[in-house]
């Protein structure tokens, strides 16, 4: 179980994922735009933002940028987009997005998948940070 931070700007597509990733038991928060999840990213942190592109009021690139992921280096950022190999999405990867999806290419029934391999790869990460040196 893991928190995580949906920013979408499709309130049809924001309650679909929020529903999706509760039921395989995450805990989760949603945001309409970058604005909305930077006042909640001031008293929460999660160990994953779920963060469209293009949004209205202030895009996922703004918010990458105001967020400052190296700040928070424990926050994984997983892009879901459908602007496939775009100088925004490379863009993303500079501010420190983990991964990039394509929301046309993944159906919702493989979210929650995808969602948790980029955590378990980040737990994997933690471990190894954690384990003491042999010498």
């Amino acid at each position: 179980m893991a928190d995580i931070l949906v920013v979408e700007d499709d309130r049809d597509l924001n309650a679909a994922y929020k529903l999706i990733l509760e039921s395989a038991k995450h805990k989760v928060k949603t945001a309409l735009n970058g604005v909305e999840a930077l006042k909640i990213l001031n008293d929460y942190t999660p160990d994953l933002i779920l963060l469209d592109l293009l949004m209205p009021v202030m895009g996922g690139l703004e918010l990458l940028q105001k967020y400052q992921l190296k700040k928070h280096k424990d926050v994984k950022v997983l892009i879901f987009t459908n602007m496939e190999n775009s100088p925004e999405v490379t863009q993303a990867y500079d501010l420190g997005a983990s991964r990039c999806i394509i929301k046309s290419w993944t159906a919702p029934q493989n979210l929650t998948k995808v969602v948790n391999d980029v955590l378990e790869e980040s737990n994997k990460a933690k471990a190894k940070i954690k384990q003491p040196i042999n010498r």
